[in-house]
């Protein structure tokens, strides 16, 4: 006979098993690891000719076949592809994303001197394509943002739905008016708006403060990136956690976004340990935090599917 007793010690054993299996499940889940930054090309040729003075971040072309196992190795999932400005194509991003349509995607470059290219958006998520990146970092493109240069750009990847990354160093308050005026264009700051330059000169703590004012714009998310190069420590790159805590405290898990650009600084860091700075190191992120910083947040924000 089924005694009360025997029934509570039953019950309670096949609840303290469901419980074990669900801290199993929970510690040992994989969580989806995707970098929101990585530049791939290859050599200089006839046929995939760089423009005049280009200089790469390493001396020797990064290569799908070079990536893939070192994604592997470091243990992630997605990449999130940024053409370099070696020169204005696609075409190689585009071969690794046809190629491995888990594993890569694109955020392409466009020819933004040329006002004919907005013809070029309504149908530009073509297999792989989920978006635009934009360069701002030298006398020429920094002076784009305020002579009316790229105004075309704005509305019309705005009315194509296209999501945006905007490389401006130091520039957050001329990209403020753009994402006012545009509340519907999704803007990624890359790199949390700061590169080493500013650290060096002493500048970090106020253009994080300029970065951080965008936050107020539904429409801006933020790259946590390319902190291996910006920073002038060596790993676990101390000097960066308070200007990446600032940029998370304001814009929160869901619209920060992980990425290493792998590429520069590469011998700094190894894979792993880009990973590791922010799994491990940065105690202000629960594990909640992780899933969507580390990759969950860039997949949803591009709708990469």
């Amino acid at each position: 006979m089924l005694t009360r007793r025997r029934f509570l010690t039953g019950a309670l054993g096949a609840s303290a098993a469901l419980l074990s299996t669900h801290a199993v499940t929970q510690s040992t889940r994989k969580r989806m690891i995707a970098d929101a930054q990585v530049h791939l090309w290859k050599a200089d040729s006839p046929d995939w000719p760089w423009v005049s003075g280009a200089k790469p971040q390493l001396p020797e072309p990064m290569t799908i076949e070079r990536v893939l196992p070192l994604m592997d190795e470091a243990g992630v999932d997605r990449v999130v592809i940024v053409p370099p400005t070696l020169n204005d194509r696609n075409d190689y991003a585009l071969e690794a994303a046809k190629r491995y349509p888990n594993r890569f995607a694109v955020m392409g470059r466009i020819p933004l001197k040329d006002p004919a290219s907005a013809g070029r958006l309504p149908k530009w998520r073509e297999p792989g394509m989920l978006g635009v990146r934009l360069t701002f970092n030298t006398p020429e493109t920094i002076q784009w943002l305020s002579d009316g240069t790229v105004d075309w750009f704005w509305p019309a990847a705005e009315k194509a739905g296209l999501p945006v990354m905007v490389l401006a160093f130091g520039r957050m308050p001329q990209i403020a008016p753009i994402a006012a005026r545009h509340p519907g264009l999704p803007i990624i700051v890359d790199h949390m708006g700061v590169n080493n330059v500013i650290n060096k000169e002493g500048k970090m703590a106020a253009a994080i403060g300029e970065t951080v004012a965008l936050a107020k714009y539904p429409n801006v998310t933020v790259k946590l990136s390319n902190i291996a190069a910006t920073s002038l420590e060596p790993y676990p790159f101390r000097d960066m956690t308070d200007p990446i805590r600032r940029v998370f405290d304001a814009f929160g898990p869901r619209r920060c976004h992980w990425g290493t650009d792998l590429t520069n600084a590469f011998t700094k860091a190894n894979y792993r340990q880009r990973i590791s700075h922010f799994t491990e190191t940065l105690d202000f992120l629960s594990e909640e935090d992780k899933d969507w910083v580390m990759g969950r947040s860039i997949v949803e924000r591009l709708k990469w599917s």
